[in-house]
């Protein structure tokens, strides 16, 4: 089957949508497809095009396979509110005339990965004429994310975008999700439940293992071997609150045993690295090689996942299936009921939005007791076994079958599983 994938984002991008995007076209391949990308050059999470894609302005590769076609976009300094908003629609401009030449080429399935949703038409137009499958595969919900956030502002605007996301996600043959939470809102944005598919963002559990050996990144770091380290790996933005970390390593800062690693690029790295200026508990890392991220992830004996109250729900953290298969417990932020908190709860700690005291303290109380970390652990690591093992998903969704047809959204969704 040709299979078109229309991604803003995709490999080598280390993280994020680019990361699941590059993971799945390679796969699809693996399978026997024929699998075009149209994407923009690797930008994210460090908001800097990579150089390597300076020249030419509209490049062809191939990938592992992947016949890829980019199309440059413009990448603010500092990616908000109406910035964010040219940035992408730079990207759909430039890569609308590189999608029209997909047509001669004559897809039977064209899937669209939002962000960014502002592609969402152009899919539909190239999908139609062509008489091709189309799919939108929504990583998290851009316009609700953005006026809950503030990045957009104003109630007339806000009532405009949401009809206009509302009749183009009615127009596709499918629109997929990563959680079940977010299946549940496309069903009141109008999309019947025929149409919805479950496909959550997944994990290599053979590349990312617990940890039998000492971890290198302990010696490197000057970490004893006995301390407790903390960890959070991922892209630094700002819908994660992030300044949450450094505030609680102060909170601890008396407890010499307890050592903070924040690994990754982005916006919001500055920031942070002001914020923990003067903390000798907390060190940084840029993004690793993915060699290494399982020795990374198992080097942690707790994750940290942070996360705005403002996203909950609208999106459901990708590093979190990284965290659960490294086999140590997680400690996040969430209401109640949210998809986060229900998974988190099984293997972790979840606190109140906000409560920085209370999230010291659950972090102590996990860190002196090591049989309760070690049973959470386990927890971890078998949740991402039974809901989030990579060929599991993706065979499931794209099994069989010349045209992949949706699979059953919630009765298979990560939030029913876990109930």
């Amino acid at each position: 089957m040709k299979i078109l994938l229309y991604s803003a984002n995709f490999a080598p991008e280390p993280v994020g949508v680019g990361k699941y995007s590059g993971e799945m076209a390679a796969w699809l391949v693996r399978q026997g497809h024929q699998v075009r990308v149209v994407a923009a050059p690797p930008y994210y999470p460090a908001w800097r095009l990579d150089p390597a894609y300076a020249r030419p302005l509209f490049k062809r590769e191939l990938w592992h396979g992947v016949e890829i076609f980019r199309a440059p976009l413009w990448v603010p300094s500092t990616p908000g509110g109406l910035a964010r908003l040219a940035h992408l629609a730079s990207f759909v401009m430039c890569s609308f005339p590189v999608m029209l030449r997909q047509v001669v080429w004559r897809p039977d399935l064209v899937l669209t990965v939002a962000p960014a949703f502002l592609c969402a038409p152009i899919a539909l137009l190239v999908a139609r004429l062509v008489a091709a499958r189309s799919w939108l595969h929504l990583q998290d919900f851009e316009v609700d994310l953005a006026f809950r956030m503030g990045l957009l502002k104003g109630k007339l605007l806000q009532r405009i975008a949401l009809r206009m996301e509302r009749s183009l996600l009615r127009r596709f043959d499918t629109v997929s999700s990563i959680s079940g939470r977010m299946l549940e809102l496309l069903l009141t944005k109008g999309v019947s439940q025929d149409r919805t598919c479950y496909l959550p963002n997944w994990v290599d559990i053979d590349h990312i293992t617990p940890l039998s050996a000492r971890s290198t990144y302990r010696r490197e770091l000057g970490i004893k071997q006995n301390a407790i380290v903390v960890l959070f790996s991922g892209s630094l933005a700002g819908k994660q609150d992030l300044e949450l970390i450094p505030a609680v390593a102060r909170l601890v800062v008396a407890r010499r045993d307890i050592v903070f690693i924040l690994c990754g690029e982005g916006v919001m790295k500055p920031r942070l690295q002001r914020a923990a200026q003067g903390l000798p508990n907390v060190h940084f890392l840029p993004l690793q090689p993915f060699e290494r991220l399982g020795e990374l992830l198992s080097t942690a004996d707790i994750h940290l996942l942070p996360q705005s109250p403002d996203a909950a729900d609208l999106v459901l953290p990708s590093k979190l299936s990284g965290m659960l298969a490294s086999g140590r417990p997680v400690i996040t932020m969430g209401r109640t009921g949210t998809e986060l908190a229900t998974i988190v709860e099984t293997c972790g700690v979840v606190v109140a939005p906000g409560d920085q005291a209370a999230f010291a303290a659950a972090l102590c109380a996990l860190a002196d007791d090591g049989k309760l970390r070690s049973t959470l652990g386990r927890r971890a690591r078998s949740y991402a076994e039974m809901h989030f093992e990579r060929d599991t998903i993706l065979d499931r969704v794209f099994g069989p079958g010349d045209v992949p047809e949706p699979a059953a959204p919630l009765a298979n969704s990560a939030a029913a599983n876990s109930r």
